[in-house]
C-alpha cells in the first residue's frame, strides 16, 4: 500500500521506554524469579497490571488464566504476556488503514479537544501528499477559531488544500468539501470535528449530522472513522472511546503523544474492551513523527526491556 505504512519504526522501543519499564521491572521482574504462581504473587501482579493501564477487567482475566494452571511457570511470564497481547491486538482487527485507489477516500477524525486531532490531521495530510495524493481538509470544528487557524497552518505545511468557514454549521463545511472533492478529483478528505465532551448530547448531534451528510453525499467514500486519543490519558482514554463510539461508528484509533508516556498499554485496553484496532501512532512533533501501528513491533518493544 503506502510506502510510509511499510516503514519500520526504529524508535518505537524508545517511545515506549516508560511503559516498557513498568512491565519489565514491575510485572515481569516481580514474577519471573518466583518458584510458583502463589496467590500472593498473582495478586501483586494483578495490581501492577492495573497500574500499567491495562484496566481492571483485562488484568483480572490474565490473572485468572494463570490461576490454578500447571503448565506455565513464572519464568515463562514474558512469553505468556507476549502471546496474550498479540492475540488481543489481532482480535481487534486489521491495523492497516483502509484506502481505495482511483476513488474518493474520506477519513472522519474525532476525539476530545487537546487529544492532538489537528496535529494528526496535518501529519496525515503530509504523509498522503508525500505519496502524491490530492488532499483536502474539511475544518469541521467551526466554533473554535484557534482550531481552524491551527488547521490552516498545518494544511499549508503539508501542502494540502482546506475548506474553512468560520461560525457555520460543521455539516455544511463537510458538504462543501465533498462537492469540491468530487468536482476537482481529490483522492482524500480529512474531516476535523469538535471534541467538546462537556455536552455529550450536542456532540452526538453534531457528529451524527456530519456523518449523515457523508452518508448522503458520498456513502461509498467513508473509509475510516478514526478516534484520536492522547496516550497520556490512560484509562480516561478508554472512557472517551466509549462516548465517541456511541456518537459515531468508530472504526479505529490513532494514539498520539506516545513518546514519553508511561500509559502506552492503553492500546491493549482499547483493543480488549472496545474491539478497536490502533492504526496510527504519533511519537513526536515533526511531520514525519506519525507511523502505522504494528502489533508485533509494539509488543516486542513493550516486553523486551
Amino acid at each position: 500500500m503506502f510506502k510510509f505504512f511499510s516503514e519500520k519504526f526504529e524508535n518505537l522501543k524508545n517511545a515506549l521506554k516508560n511503559t516498557s519499564e513498568t512491565f519489565n521491572s514491575g510485572v515481569i521482574g516481580g514474577v519471573e524469579n518466583e518458584e510458583e504462581f502463589s496467590e500472593f504473587v498473582l495478586e501483586d501482579m494483578e495490581d501492577t497490571l492495573i497500574s500499567a493501564d491495562l484496566g481492571v477487567s483485562y488484568s483480572a482475566e490474565l490473572i485468572d488464566k494463570l490461576r490454578g494452571q500447571k503448565n506455565i511457570k513464572p519464568a515463562q511470564i514474558r512469553e505468556f504476556l507476549r502471546n496474550e497481547f498479540l492475540q488481543t491486538l489481532e482480535q481487534a482487527g486489521s491495523t492497516e488503514l483502509k484506502y481505495s485507489d482511483g476513488a474518493l477516500n474520506i477519513y472522519f477524525i474525532t476525539g476530545v479537544n487537546g487529544a492532538g486531532k489537528t496535529t494528526l490531521i496535518g501529519k496525515l495530510a503530509y504523509k498522503f501528499k508525500q505519496e502524491g495524493k490530492k488532499v483536502l481538509i474539511a475544518a469541521g470544528d467551526t466554533f473554535r477559531a484557534a482550531a481552524e487557524e491551527q488547521l490552516d497552518i498545518w494544511s499549508k505545511r503539508a501542502g494540502a488544500d482546506i475548506v474553512r468557514k468560520d461560525k457555520i454549521d460543521p455539516a455544511a463545511v463537510v458538504y462543501e468539501a465533498i462537492q469540491k472533492a468530487k468536482s476537482e478529483n481529490y483522492d482524500i478528505i480529512l474531516v476535523d470535528t469538535a471534541g467538546r465532551l462537556q455536552n455529550k448530547f450536542n456532540l452526538m448531534e453534531e457528529l451524527s449530522k456530519i456523518k449523515a451528510v457523508i452518508d448522503k453525499n458520498a456513502p461509498e467514500a467513508l473509509r475510516e472513522s478514526i478516534l484520536v486519543i492522547d496516550a497520556n490519558t490512560g484509562q480516561n482514554g478508554l472512557q472517551q472511546a466509549k462516548v465517541f463510539k456511541e456518537c459515531t461508528s468508530v472504526t479505529s484509533v490513532a494514539l498520539t503523544k506516545l513518546d514519553g508516556s508511561a500509559k502506552g498499554a492503553i492500546v491493549l485496553a482499547i483493543a480488549k474492551n472496545l474491539g478497536l484496532p490502533v492504526k496510527l501512532i504519533g511519537v513526536g512533533e515533526k511531520m514525519e513523527d506519525l507511523r502505522a501501528f504494528n502489533p508485533q513491533d509494539f509488543v516486542n518493544a513493550l516486553l523486551e526491556g
